[in-house]
């Protein structure tokens, strides 16, 4: 007996997993105020019956569901380890010696610009904004929270800084990853990402300026800062050596040692400056790793700054990108990724709504796929020959899939990223999303230059990116 092969998927068939998942999403989240956990998995159910129906075995999606999953088994991780990390880094001092300085040294109205342009520096030398964000990144949250920051203002300034060496750092992955998947030179792709990111950059932190000013008026009165100094004071050995730690997780970065063993690396050292100086036993370093740190000083603005951190706090995390990524690994295994993007793909008439159809396609595949690398790679393999057939050098494309893929992945809960960051940073991404001001501003600068053909490179013939691919 032949076996026939599966069926393509039409538009429609591909769009019921998603319009199921986003009618899922919508009940338990802003009906029920639950999390996108079991959404996720219905959509997950969804899609795999839609498969059934297109003459795909269960085997068959079984296995692009794992395929999809082992994608972010590295970022379940360094999710773990960096719970290890803000477990020790606050038993050892570290992060409380952090906040003391930055109430101690940052004027509140000038707080959010601060923040940003600290975030910037540290990922444009590091290059990753994971790094960024679950060390320093930690520390600013307590420190916005101290002065009376609204937190949401304070991650949104984090995730834009964070983000801006995640997008044009040469020692970034996804900076290396875009132009290699669309055939470019890095640099070429850097220079030609500058004219979209330096402006929204600059928009940012103007927006962060005028934020300070309208807050800084609703600021915590000093004598609460100074109660929370004096308790960080009296329950820690706030001694300049915890700057240490910081320090050479940055420089292992720096040296291109890999991430997960930078931060495990910071975790133990964190660990062993909690032994030294602070006085703890070997046993409370193992426990605040596996279970976080508990803080009792009886002031309820130091214990909400220091309750958090320990592996444990990260397993919803990490359940929460395996089931993200089941659902987007039945998604592409069917095939109903493709048709979803050929659709948008046939709808791409003029180089605006190519750049259009682009900068969606990727942000769509950070909602349903939904990984960083997924909404780079798989728009990249897509478009790539519609740009050149346009007459477009392949600069443009590697543009548009950083200025979208890169910059929405910690916009979205489900996603990798904005997992990670909730997990880390505590505060909601649909919360921190409208002051996320480069993470907006810059596919909205990109959509811009699409239609206009402002700074639009077309190819030469000399180009070797002119070349068919």
């Amino acid at each position: 007996m032949d076996i026939q092969s599966p069926r393509s998927a039409a538009l429609w068939q591909s769009l019921i997993p998603v319009v199921s998942l986003i009618f899922f999403l919508g009940i338990n989240i802003f009906l029920f105020a639950g999390s996108p956990h079991i959404p996720l998995v219905l959509g997950t159910v969804v899609a795999c019956i839609v498969g059934l129906f297109l003459g795909f075995s269960w085997r068959q999606m079984e296995e692009s569901i794992v395929q999809g999953i082992m994608v972010a088994i590295q970022a379940c991780l360094i999710l773990l380890v960096i719970g290890m990390l803000i477990g020790t880094w606050i038993l050892s001092g570290i992060v409380p010696f952090m906040i003391y300085c930055g109430l101690k040294l940052l004027a509140p109205s000038l707080f959010l610009v601060t923040t940003c342009l600290i975030c910037s520096l540290i990922s444009l030398a590091t290059g990753s904004s994971w790094s960024t964000v679950g060390t320093v990144g930690v520390a600013l949250i307590g420190v916005g929270q101290g002065l009376g920051i609204p937190l949401p203002m304070v991650a949104g300034a984090i995730i834009s800084g964070s983000y801006l060496g995640d997008k044009i750092s040469p020692l970034s992955d996804t900076t290396n990853l875009a132009p290699a998947v669309v055939g470019t030179d890095m640099f070429k792709h850097i220079r030609h990402m500058m004219y979209t990111t330096m402006p929204a950059y600059v928009v940012a932190l103007l927006l962060y300026a005028l934020l300070g000013l309208l807050t800084a008026q609703n600021r915590v009165e000093g004598t609460e800062i100074y109660a929370i100094m004096s308790a960080l004071q009296q329950n820690f050995n706030l001694n300049p050596l915890l700057l240490l730690p910081p320090l050479l997780v940055i420089l292992m970065v720096l040296f291109r040692i890999p991430a997960l063993p930078a931060l495990l690396g910071g975790a133990v050292i964190g660990g062993l400056f909690a032994l030294f100086l602070q006085d703890t036993s070997l046993q409370q370093v193992m426990t605040v790793a596996q279970s976080g740190f508990v803080s009792t000083t009886g002031i309820d603005a130091v214990d909400q700054l220091l309750t958090r951190g320990g592996m444990e706090s990260m397993l919803s995390t990490v359940a929460l990108i395996i089931c993200a990524l089941a659902f987007g690994g039945a998604m592409e295994g069917t095939g109903m990724l493709m048709a979803i993007g050929g659709a948008i793909l046939r709808l791409a008439r003029s180089i605006g709504t190519l750049v259009l159809a682009t900068i969606l396609t990727c942000i769509t595949m950070n909602v349903i796929a939904p990984d960083q690398y997924l909404s780079i790679v798989v728009p990249g393999r897509m478009y790539r020959e519609a740009f050149r057939q346009r007459g477009l050098a392949a600069v443009n494309l590697s543009r548009c899939l950083e200025d979208s893929g890169t910059l929405s992945s910690p916009l979205i809960p489900w996603n990798t990223c904005g997992a990670y960051i909730w997990a880390t940073l505590g505060i909601y991404p649909f919360a921190y999303l409208p002051f996320a001001f480069l993470n907006i501003l810059t596919p909205l600068v990109s959509i811009f230059y699409g239609f206009t053909g402002i700074t639009i490179r077309r190819l030469d013939d000399n180009d070797p990116e002119s070349r068919p691919v």
